[in-house]
C-alpha cells in the first residue's frame, strides 16, 4: 500500500485539500448532468455517488484525524448514506495508507522522546494496521509481541478545525438547524478529543478489561503504560481476523451463535451494569481469534450514560410504555424528542415518527431470544431510514432532536446491530447480562 509522508496539519493546508476535494466533486456533478442525457436517472446517480464517494474518501484519508473519523462514522449509516459511500467510508475502520517508515520514526521520537530501538528489542517501522487517528506496528520486548498504536502528527490539534469544516455538510446531511446545533457537535467534538488522548485510553481500556473479564469468549490485550504516553500505547498484539474478514466466508452457526451472544452480553454488561460503553463498534474494532473467539480492541471512544438519560431511554424499549400514549410523549420530551416550542404540526409528526423508529429499533428487547440473521427486520430498519431520509415533511421541520446523549447511543446500537446481523447471530439470550 502506498505511504504517506506529510499529513496537512494547519488550518489552511486542511482547509486546502477541502477544497480541492469539493473541485472534483463539482466536476463529478457537470460529468453527471451530461450522464443523465444519454443514460437512465438510475445508472447517472450510481456513477456520481461512486465517483463523490472516491473523491471524498480521498481527500479525507490524506488529511486523517477526526475528518477521516466522521467518515467512519456516518459508514455505519448504512440507512441514510448510498452504498458507495458506505463502501468507500468504511475503510476508514482499519484500511487507510499509512505514514511513511521514516515518518513513523520521527513521529515516535517526538511523542515519546526515543528512537523505538531504544525501547523494544525490535520494532517494525512499516504499518500493519492504519486507521482514522492512528496506526499500528509490531514490536517485541523479553519475547512479547506488542502492538504499539501511534497518532497521526497533528490529529489533536485540528479537531475543532475539522469540525468546523464538516459541519455544513453534516447539518444539510441530518436536516440539522442552525438553532441549538451546536451542542451536537460539542458532543463530538469532546469525544474526538478524548480518543486522541492516549493517556485516558489507557485508563479506560484496563477498567473494561477488568470489568468484562468474565464474560464467556471475550478476550482483551494486557496494556503497557511504560511504554504508553498521552500520543503512544502499546498492549498485547492480538492474533485473530477482523471481524468482516470472518464473516465474509464463515458458514459455521454455532460458532456465529457463540461470537454474537459475547458480543451482545459485552454491550448489555456494559450500559446496563457499568453505564458507560465502548462507543465505536465496527469491525475493525473486533477480531476473531482462532480458537473462535472475540476480542475487543480500542477503547478511546467511552461514553458515559448519565442516569437521567438512561431511565426514559430504556423505558421506551418496554412494548407497554410505547403503546402508552401519555406516557410515551412524556418521556419523548424528557429525551428532549419533543420541545415546549414544537408547533401542533411537528408535535404530531415527531411523535408519529419516533412511535414508528422504537415500535420496530426495540423489538429485540420485547424477547427472550432474538434472530439477529433475520433480513426482514434489518430491511424494514432500512426502509424507515431511507423514507425519512427523503421526507419532504421532515425537511420543512427543526431536525434538532433529542439530547445530546443520542448521537454516541444510538451510533453504538446501530453498530451493534450491524455487527451481530454481519455475525448472522441466532437465538441470542437478550437479558443473559443479568446472571453475569
Amino acid at each position: 500500500m502506498q505511504t504517506i509522508d506529510k499529513i496537512p496539519t494547519s488550518k489552511i493546508q486542511r482547509a486546502t485539500k477541502l477544497v480541492s476535494t469539493g473541485a472534483k466533486v463539482g466536476v463529478n456533478y457537470l460529468k453527471y448532468y451530461g450522464d443523465k442525457i444519454v443514460k437512465s436517472e438510475d445508472e447517472a446517480k450510481e456513477r456520481l455517488n461512486k465517483n463523490n464517494a472516491a473523491d471524498i474518501y480521498d481527500g479525507l484519508k490524506q488529511l486523517k484525524g477526526s475528518a477521516l473519523k466522521v467518515a467512519q462514522m456516518l459508514s455505519m449509516e448504512k440507512s441514510i448514506l448510498p452504498q458507495a459511500y458506505v463502501e468507500k467510508f468504511s475503510l476508514a475502520q482499519f484500511s487507510v495508507p499509512p505514514l511513511s517508515p521514516p515518518l513513523v520514526i520521527k513521529t515516535f521520537k517526538k511523542y515519546f522522546g526515543k528512537h523505538p530501538n531504544d525501547i523494544f528489542d525490535t520494532f517494525n517501522a512499516t504499518s500493519v494496521n492504519a486507521a482514522s487517528i492512528g496506526q499500528v506496528h509490531i514490536a517485541e520486548y523479553k519475547g512479547k509481541k506488542l502492538a504499539v498504536k501511534i497518532q497521526y502528527p497533528g490529529v489533536a490539534e485540528s479537531i475543532a478545525s475539522d469540525l468546523a469544516m464538516v459541519k455544513p455538510i453534516a447539518m444539510s446531511m441530518f436536516n440539522i438547524k442552525g438553532k441549538d446545533s451546536d451542542k451536537y457537535f460539542k458532543e463530538v467534538e469532546n469525544k474526538l478529543v478524548e480518543e486522541t488522548n492516549y493517556i485516558l485510553e489507557m485508563k479506560q481500556s484496563k477498567e473494561i478489561a477488568t470489568s468484562c473479564a468474565h464474560i464467556k469468549n471475550l478476550n482483551f490485550p494486557g496494556y503497557y503504560e511504560e511504554f504508553s504516553s498521552e500520543r503512544i500505547i502499546t498492549m498485547d498484539y492480538m492474533e485473530g481476523e477482523h471481524l468482516s474478514e470472518f464473516t465474509a466466508y464463515n458458514t459455521n452457526q454455532e460458532t456465529s451463535n457463540k461470537l454474537g451472544q459475547a458480543l451482545w452480553d459485552f454491550y448489555m454488561f456494559q450500559i446496563h451494569n457499568l453505564k458507560k460503553v465502548h462507543a465505536d463498534p465496527h469491525p475493525g474494532n473486533f477480531l476473531i481469534s482462532s480458537e473462535g473467539e472475540l476480542i475487543a480492541l480500542d477503547f478511546g471512544c467511552m461514553k458515559t450514560i448519565p442516569d437521567d438519560f438512561y431511565t426514559p431511554y430504556f423505558e421506551l424499549a418496554k412494548p407497554e410504555n410505547i403503546n402508552n400514549e401519555a406516557y410515551f410523549i412524556s418521556k419523548l420530551y424528557e429525551l428532549e424528542i419533543l420541545r415546549p416550542d414544537d408547533s401542533k404540526e411537528e408535535l404530531v409528526f415527531f411523535t408519529a415518527m419516533f412511535h414508528e423508529m422504537l415500535s420496530l429499533f426495540t423489538q429485540p428487547f420485547h424477547v427472550e431470544t432474538f434472530d439477529f440473521s433475520d433480513a426482514e427486520f434489518f430491511g424494514k430498519i432500512a426502509e424507515l431510514g431511507e423514507r425519512y431520509s427523503k421526507s419532504s415533511d421532515l425537511k420543512k421541520m427543526n431536525g434538532n432532536r433529542g439530547s445530546k446523549h443520542f448521537i454516541y447511543i444510538n451510533r453504538t446500537f446501530f453498530g451493534l446491530y450491524n455487527l451481530m446481523f454481519d455475525l448472522k447471530a441466532k437465538d441470542i439470550k437478550i437479558n443473559n447480562y443479568l446472571s453475569l
